[in-house]
């Protein structure tokens, strides 16, 4: 049975950091490319980072470049979102998921997790 869940979320000030984690279960990391995503109250969810399977090739939305950082742990199974510098505008619902191939478009995505909650508020 193929699982995601997301930790880590939590309430941070303008300017802090965050990391956040994605367990897989069902599944490899050497199986499915893995993204995080986030969806804002109103929004249409939008891609942040994903990296895929082979290589580990990431890649970022622009709004994320040089503040945010995806790696994977293979032996945990875990990918991990290192967000820096975070502003107002990455308060959002941050969701992980698995694709066959590594795409910050959502309806490229097969699995997804439940979602872990970021705000940034001062």
């Amino acid at each position: 049975q193929v699982q995601l869940v997301e930790s880590g979320g939590g309430l941070v000030q303008p300017g802090g950091s965050l990391r956040l984690s994605c367990a897989v279960s069902g599944f490899t990391l050497q199986d499915y490319a893995i993204g995080w995503f986030r969806q804002a109250p109103g929004k249409e969810r939008e891609g942040v980072s994903c990296i895929n399977q082979y290589e580990g090739s990431t890649y970022y939305a622009d709004s994320v470049k040089g503040r945010f950082t995806i790696s994977r742990d293979n032996a945990k199974n875990t990918v991990n979102l290192q967000m820096n510098s975070l502003t107002l505008e990455d308060t959002a619902i941050y969701y992980c998921a698995a694709g066959e191939g590594a795409s910050l478009y959502y309806a490229n995505m097969d699995y997804w997790g439940k979602g872990t909650l970021v705000t940034v508020s001062s």
